[in-house]
């Protein structure tokens, strides 16, 4: 095992994947929590497919492809938030109206530009041959701000994601919050997504959230819990892309299937012995 991750670490490009493969993990799981809670976790499917088509406009446009995602993305996610509360457009169909959207365009951009060829599967399913130095100086300034950023509001940020009324009855400006959360998201997503893949980058907001929450009762415990799972399916996945050479995107995945069904039967097995101990203790009260 050592010899592989020696190997494995001899390569610049896996090196530059794993940093920032690991922060945006973190950060994701991080956001994940009260996007899952707050029934707001298909925002994350729906700015990945904005993310694709910005990319795929600006490497038409032959521009630094971060660069164009980042406002780009963050604007959709302002929009997505305020089309889910005060329109008559369902919050769900808002998201497919816009993903489908800009998948659509992104499509045709590289249809008829580059043509559709691997470049297409490298924006779907991601590569982590696609990270270049200057992407990760920019993806490790920004993981900095956002796990910041949820350190320093993470009182502000649990208030508005367990009961919205009351914290904005204790004059939380919940509005200003979720924005935020919509922007550290926003940011975070664009950030996975060369890697993970427009189509993949969602699951590491919803499936260490929803893993942690098999065993996990408390909003401290699941987060934490869940930057744990997330940041070791993350690592487990990559070392498993290089040794078996899968996409790394699918393989992360796999890896936060595999947590998940651990983790649901763990707690299957805890609720079925719980009652169990249960049932056996009022059939000895009964005896008494």
């Amino acid at each position: 095992m050592i010899n592989i991750l020696t190997e494995m670490f001899s390569y610049a490009f896996l090196v530059r994947a794993v940093v920032v493969g690991l922060l945006v993990s973190l950060c994701a799981a991080l956001l994940g929590v009260s996007l899952v809670l707050k029934r707001y976790s298909m925002i994350g499917d729906g700015l990945s497919h904005v993310g694709f088509g910005t990319l795929a406009v600006a490497t038409a446009m032959n521009v630094a492809p971060l660069i164009v995602s980042i406002p780009v993305c963050v604007a959709a996610a302002f929009l997505l938030l305020r089309i889910s509360e005060n329109s008559k457009i369902r919050g769900d169909a808002a998201i497919a109206l816009i993903s489908t959207s800009s998948l659509a365009i992104g499509v045709v951009v590289i249809s008829m530009t580059t043509g559709m060829n691997t470049d297409v599967c490298n924006y779907l399913f991601g590569s982590i041959l696609s990270m270049r130095h200057s992407d990760v100086q920019l993806s490790v300034a920004l993981s900095i701000v956002v796990l910041t950023m949820f350190a320093l509001l993470y009182n502000k940020v649990f208030a508005v994601t367990f009961d919205e009324n009351f914290a904005k009855a204790t004059g939380i400006k919940t509005g200003i919050y979720n924005m935020l959360i919509a922007f550290l998201t926003a940011i975070t997503i664009v950030l996975g997504m060369r890697m993970m893949g427009a189509l993949l980058i969602s699951s590491l907001i919803i499936f260490p959230s929803l893993t942690s929450m098999r065993v996990c009762k408390k909003f401290k415990t699941v987060t934490i819990c869940s930057s744990v799972i997330s940041v070791v399916c993350f690592f487990i996945g990559v070392t498993g892309s290089y040794v078996y050479a899968t996409p790394t995107g699918a393989s992360v995945v796999m890896i936060n299937i595999a947590a998940f069904l651990l983790f649901w039967a763990w707690s299957f097995i805890k609720m079925k012995l719980k009652g169990f101990s249960g049932v056996r203790n009022f059939d000895m009260e009964k005896r008494n």
